[in-house]
C-alpha cells in the first residue's frame, strides 16, 4: 500500500511534463496507476473476506506513537474499489472531455491522480494521525480542483467556500483526534475502535470528530458547499462528489461505529441530520434547472441517506449501509459523466433549453436511465438491493420499539420518494422531447467518450444480479458491529421492505407528473433555511469587522505601526527585564579595541540614517551596520557567518535600490516629520530594553551549553569540519528546511504582489538571441524590444547580448566588460562554496547568495533582457526543484527504514582526487542553493524586470500622449 501511495506521488509530479508531449492523451496513460492499484486490491479480495487484513507498518514518529501504518479490512477494501475503480475511469473520460486547449491541463491531471492517491491513503491509513493528514490533503487537493478555471470568479469563490468549511470542520475534528488518542493511549484506529472507549472525554472526542464528518459529507448545515463546487469541471464532480471525498465522511462513520455506535449523541446526531438533509437536499433537487445541480443537490440527498444508515450502528444496518455506498458511488458518478456529454455536446445544461437529445443519443439516454433507475431503486439493479437492505434494517429496529427506527425509516422513505421524482425530472429534463421545441444541435464528439460512464452503468446491472457472491465479501465488515441474519440478495420474496419500495416509486412517480403544482407550492414555501446565505453573511461580517479593526487599531501608516510595536516591545519586556534582575555578575564591556570602533561606527551609521534627507543614503548607512556585523563576525573567527553576512547585505542593498526606483529621491517630500521627540524617545527605549535582554540573556544560562559538543557531532556524526554548514544542513536540518519554505512564500508573494494577473508570462528574451552560438552572434543587432523590427549592425562591440536594448545613456560599457569577465567566475565559486562548504567556510546558503548576486550585476549592466538571456528559465521552477531535494532528502530516509533527515554517507578513495566523502546531505544543500537561486531571480524578475517593463509601457503611453492635443486625448 505505501508503495502505491508512493507510485501515485511519483507520477503526479511528473504528470506536468509528461502533458507537455502527451497532451490529452496523458490522461489515459495516469488512469493505468489507479488501474493498477484497483487490479491489486480485487486481488486482495481473498485476504479480507473472511475477515482477515492486509497491514504496513512504518516507524515514522515514534517519540508520539506516530506511524505510517496500513490496514485493508473489508471496509478499506471496499472504499479502495471504490477510489481506484472509478478513478482509473473518470481519467479515461478526461481523455475526451478536454480539449488540447484546455488551460492548466497538465496541473489539473496531476491534481486529479493526486487526489486518487491521497483518498486511497485515507481509506487505508490504520493510524488516526496519518489519516487526518489524508484527510486535509484532500481539502487542499479540492479546493485546487474546484477551482480550476481561475478566470472565473464563481470558481474561485465556490474553491474557497468548500476549503473553509471542510477545513473548519477538519479542524474540529482534529481535536477529537488528540482526545481520542490519548485516551486510548495509542494513535492506531483500529486499536481505537476495539476498544470501545466510554466516559465524558470520549464522548466529546467522538462528537467533534463526527463535525468534521458531517462537514466532508456536506450534511446540512454544511451541505451549501456541495452544489457550490459544481462550479469545477465535470469530471472533478464526478470523481470528488460522487465518488470520493464526500464519501470521506461516511467511511469514518462507518469505521468508528463497530465501537461507538452506543455513544451518547451518536445516533441523534447522524440519524437526525442524515434523515433532515436527504429531505432538504431532494426538495431543493426538484427546484433546480441545471442538470448538473439537480445532480448536487440530489447528492447531498443521498449524503444524508448514507449518514443516517452508515451511523444507525446495527450489524444489518452496517450491511445495507456498504451496499448503499457501492451502489451511490456507480450510479451517481454515471449520471456526472452524463451530464458533462449532454453540456459538451449541446453547450448548455439548462434542460429548458434540451429538447430531442434521447433520439439523438440513444446509446447515452440508456446508459443514463440505468443510472436512474438504480437511483430511483428499481429492480434488478444494484441499487434497488441496497434500498431493500435498508429499509428492512430500519424497519425491524423499528418494529422492536427503537425511536430512532421509526424517525429513520419515516424520513427515509419520505426522501426516497422525493428521490424518485428528482430521478424522473433528471431523466426527463435531459432527454425528451418537447412539444412546440426544435430538436437540440448536438456536435459530433469522440465515440469512445461514452466507454467511462456505459462500463460504471453495466456494474450497476451486473452487481444486481450478483448481489449474493457480493454479501459475502461485505458481511465481514457488517459482523464487527453485533449479530444479524439478513443478506443481500436481489429477491427476498414479498415481504414489508418490497412494499415501502412498491409505495415509494409510486408517490415519487405520481409527485413527478404533478410536477406544475409542486412546483407552485415550492415557491410559497419560504425558505426557512439557507445556509448558503448564512455563510455569505458570516463572511460579510469578517470582512466588516476586521476592516473596523484595521481602522482602528492601525491609524497613521508604517510609523504609528512600528511605534505601536515598539512601545509594546519596551513596556512587556523591559518590564520582565526590570522584574527578572536577572543580570550577569560580570559584564566585560569589549573583547579588543576595534570592537569599540566597529560599534561607534554602527551607531553613527545608525544615527545618519535616521537623520537623511535622501532614500539612497538611508539605505547606503543602514548597510554601514550590516557590514559592521561582517567585521565583527570576521574578527571573531566566525568566516562562514562573515561571508554569508556580507552577501546577504550586499544583496539586501540591490533590493532596495530597486525597489527605491519607483519612489521620490527625498524622504518626506510632501508631508515634513512630526512628533520627533517622541520618535527619539521610543527609539532609544528600544535601544537600551534591547541591550538589557543581550545583557540578561548572557547571565541567564544556567546549564552546561552545548556548544563543547558541536565540534564531535560536526566531525564524528556529521563527516565534516565546518560546524556551522553540518547544523544548517544536518543537526538543524528542519529548521533549515522550514526558512527554505519560508524563502519561496517571500518569492511567490512579491512577485504576485508586482505582477498581480501575469505570473506565468514567458521570460523576456531578446528576438534571435538563440542565434548567440554562432561566431556572428555577439556582432549582430537583434531587434528592438519596443519596436520589434531588426536593424543593421552597429560598429560598437556588445559584450551582453542585452545591453543593446539598453539606452546609450545609461549604458556602461565599463561595467558591461566587468560583468563579463567575472559573471562566470562568480558562479564557478558558488559551486565551489556549495561543495566545500562541508568543511570549509561556504555551504549552499552562501554559494546561492553569491550566484544571485552575479545575477544582480548580470541585470544591472544588461537590462531584463540580459536576464532573461542568463537565465532562460522560470524562477518557479528553481524555486521548486530546491524545495523537492530538500523535502524529498528528509523523506527519502523513511523510504530505506531511517528517520526523516537522518544523512548518509558515501565514502571511497578515488586516485588524484583522494578521499571522497558524499552524503545525503549534500543534495539537501544543494536544494538550499537553488531556493536561494531562485529567490534572487524570482525578486529580479519582478522588482527589476517587471518594474522595468511597466516603466517602459508609462513612458510609451506618456509619449503618445504628448503627440496628440488634450481634446484630441478627451476624444
Amino acid at each position: 500500500m505505501a508503495t502505491i501511495l508512493i507510485v501515485f506521488a511519483a507520477i503526479a509530479v511528473l504528470t506536468p511534463l509528461l502533458t507537455r508531449w502527451l497532451s490529452t492523451r496523458v490522461f489515459a496513460v495516469i488512469a493505468l496507476i489507479p488501474a493498477a492499484a484497483f487490479i491489486w486490491t480485487l486481488l486482495q479480495g481473498g485476504a479480507v473476506q473472511n475477515g482477515g487484513v492486509v497491514a504496513e507498518t512504518f516507524e515514522w514518529i515514534p517519540q508520539l506513537g506516530i506511524s505510517l501504518s496500513f490496514r485493508m479490512d473489508t471496509l478499506a477494501w471496499l472504499l479502495s474499489l471504490v477510489v481506484t475503480g472509478v478513478g482509473a475511469l473518470v481519467l479515461l473520460y478526461c481523455a475526451r472531455y478536454f480539449s488540447k486547449d484546455e488551460p492548466g491541463l497538465g496541473r489539473f491531471a496531476a491534481l486529479l491522480l493526486a487526489f486518487a492517491g491521497t483518498m486511497f491513503g485515507l481509506v487505508t491509513a490504520d493510524d488516526i494521525v496519518v489519516m487526518f493528514m489524508f484527510w486535509e490533503i484532500t481539502s487542499v487537493l479540492s479546493y485546487l480542483l474546484i477551482g480550476h478555471y481561475t478566470g472565473r470568479k464563481e470558481s474561485r469563490g465556490a474553491a474557497l467556500q468548500a476549503l473553509l468549511v471542510t477545513t473548519f470542520g477538519g479542524l474540529v475534528m482534529l481535536v477529537g483526534v488528540v482526545m481520542i488518542s490519548v485516551q486510548a493511549g495509542t494513535t492506531s484506529l483500529s486499536s481505537i475502535v476495539d476498544q470501545s472507549l466510554t466516559g465524558p472525554a470520549t464522548t466529546t472526542a467522538i462528537l467533534l470528530i463526527l463535525v468534521g464528518a458531517i462537514s466532508k459529507s456536506a450534511l446540512v448545515p454544511f451541505h451549501f458547499w456541495l452544489p457550490a463546487a459544481m462550479a469545477a469541471p465535470t469530471p472533478v464532480s464526478a470523481y470528488l462528489h460522487a465518488a470520493a471525498m464526500v464519501k470521506a465522511g461516511i467511511y469514518l462513520v462507518a469505521r468508528l461505529a463497530p465501537g461507538y455506535a452506543d455513544t451518547p449523541g451518536w445516533t441523534e446526531v447522524l440519524v437526525g441530520l442524515g434523515v433532515f438533509t436527504m429531505l432538504v437536499g431532494a426538495w431543493r433537487s426538484l427546484r433546480q434547472y441545471d442538470l448538473k445541480l439537480i445532480l448536487a443537490y440530489g447528492t447531498v440527498s443521498q449524503l444524508g441517506f448514507l449518514m443516517v444508515i452508515s451511523g444507525y450502528g446495527t450489524r444489518d444496518s452496517a450491511l445495507a449501509a456498504v451496499a448503499l455506498l457501492l451502489a451511490h458511488a456507480i450510479y451517481k458518478a454515471t449520471l456526472f459523466l452524463v451530464v458533462g456529454i449532454i453540456d459538451h455536446n449541446a453547450g448548455t445544461r439548462d434542460w429548458r433549453h434540451l429538447s430531442g437529445i434521447g433520439r439523438q443519443a440513444p446509446v447515452l439516454a440508456v446508459v443514463a436511465g440505468i443510472a436512474v433507475a438504480s437511483m430511483a431503486g428499481l429492480p434488478p439493479l444494484f441499487g434497488f438491493v441496497a434500498k431493500e437492505a435498508v429499509f428492512t434494517s430500519l424497519l425491524e429496529d423499528a418494529m422492536h420499539g427503537a425511536v430512532w427506527g421509526w424517525v429513520a425509516i419515516i424520513g427515509t422513505a419520505v426522501g426516497s420518494i422525493l428521490t424518485v421524482a428528482y430521478s424522473a425530472r433528471f431523466f426527463w429534463g435531459a432527454f425528451a422531447s418537447r412539444r412546440n421545441a426544435e430538436p437540440t444541435k448536438l456536435h459530433q464528439d469522440h465515440a469512445d467518450i461514452i466507454v467511462a460512464p456505459a462500463i460504471l452503468s453495466a456494474a450497476t446491472v451486473v452487481l444486481g444480479f450478483l448481489a449474493g457472491p457480493i454479501d459475502s465479501l461485505l458481511t465481514p465488515y457488517a459482523d464487527t458491529l453485533g449479530e444479524g441474519h439478513y443478506h443481500l440478495a436481489l429477491w427476498h420474496g414479498f415481504e414489508p421492505a418490497l412494499g415501502i419500495s412498491a409505495v415509494v416509486v409510486l408517490l415519487g412517480l405520481a409527485l413527478f407528473w404533478k410536477r406544475i403544482p409542486v412546483a407552485r407550492f415550492q415557491d410559497r414555501v419560504p425558505p426557512l433555511l439557507d445556509a448558503s446565505r448564512g455563510y455569505w453573511s458570516s463572511m460579510q461580517f469578517v470582512d466588516r469587522l476586521s476592516a473596523k479593526v484595521t481602522l482602528f487599531a492601525q491609524r497613521g501608516g508604517l510609523v504609528q505601526y512600528l511605534s505601536t510595536i515598539l512601545v509594546v516591545f519596551v513596556l512587556t519586556l523591559g518590564t520582565i527585564a526590570l522584574v527578572g534582575r536577572a543580570w550577569p555578575a560580570e559584564i566585560r564591556l569589549w573583547d579588543y579595541p576595534a570592537q569599540v570602533a566597529i560599534a561607534f561606527a554602527m551607531a553613527a551609521a545608525s544615527i545618519a540614517a535616521a537623520r537623511a534627507k535622501q532614500r539612497m543614503t538611508a539605505v547606503l548607512l543602514v548597510g554601514v551596520t550590516g557590514f559592521g556585523l561582517v567585521a565583527l563576525f570576521a574578527l571573531h573567527g566566525a568566516p562562514d557567518l562573515a561571508l554569508t553576512q556580507a552577501l546577504v547585505e550586499t544583496i539586501t542593498v540591490v533590493v532596495f535600490v530597486l525597489v527605491l526606483r519607483r519612489l521620490p529621491t527625498r524622504i518626506a517630500q510632501h508631508n515634513k516629520p512630526v512628533r520627533r521627540v517622541r520618535r527619539i524617545i521610543i527609539g532609544v527605549f528600544t535601544g537600551v530594553v534591547m541591550g538589557a535582554i543581550g545583557l540578561i540573556a548572557f547571565g541567564a544560562r544556567q546549564a552546561e551549553s552545548i556548544a563543547r559538543e558541536l565540534p564531535r557531532l560536526a566531525y564524528e556524526e556529521g563527516h565534516a569540519r565546518n560546524i556551522v554548514n553540518v547544523m544548517l544542513v544536518d543537526i538543524r536540518g528542519w529548521d533549515t528546511m522550514g526558512e527554505i519554505s519560508v524563502l519561496v512564500v517571500v518569492a511567490t508573494g512579491i512577485a504576485s504582489l508586482i505582477f498581480v494577473s501575469q505570473r506565468g508570462a514567458a521570460v523576456p528574451r531578446l528576438s534571435g538571441a538563440r542565434s548567440r552560438r554562432s561566431p556572428k552572434a555577439r556582432a549582430q543587432v537583434v531587434a528592438d524590444p519596443h519596436i520589434g523590427e531588426k536593424r543593421e549592425a552597429v560598429g560598437r562591440h556588445s559584450w551582453l547580448l542585452g545591453g543593446r536594448a539598453i539606452a546609450e545613456a545609461n549604458r556602461s560599457i565599463l561595467l558591461e566588460v566587468l560583468v563579463r569577465l567575472l559573471f562566470h567566475p562568480a558562479i564557478i565559486v558558488s559551486v565551489f562554496l556549495l561543495f566545500v562548504g562541508h568543511n570549509e567556510p561556504g555551504g549552499g546558503f552562501a554559494g546561492g547568495l553569491l550566484a544571485g548576486l552575479a545575477l544582480v550585476f548580470r541585470y544591472l549592466a544588461g537590462g531584463r533582457y540580459e536576464l532573461g538571456e542568463a537565465v532562460p528559465i522560470d524562477a518557479g521552477k528553481v524555486l521548486g526543484l530546491g524545495l523537492f531535494l530538500s523535502v524529498g532528502t528528509a523523506a527519502g530516509a523513511l523510504i530505506f527504514g531511517g528517520e526523516a533527515l537522518e544523512s548518509a554517507y558515501f565514502a571511497t578513495d578515488v586516485p588524484i582526487l583522494g578521499h571522497l566523502s558524499f552524503g545525503t546531505s549534500t543534495i539537501f544543500d544543494i536544494g538550499v542553493y537553488l531556493v536561494v537561486v531562485g529567490l534572487a531571480l524570482d525578486i529580479l524578475r519582478s522588482l527589476g524586470a517587471e518594474v522595468d517593463r511597466q516603466q517602459d509601457e508609462a513612458d510609451i503611453d506618456e509619449q503618445s500622449t504628448d503627440e496628440f492635443s488634450p481634446s484630441e486625448v478627451a476624444r
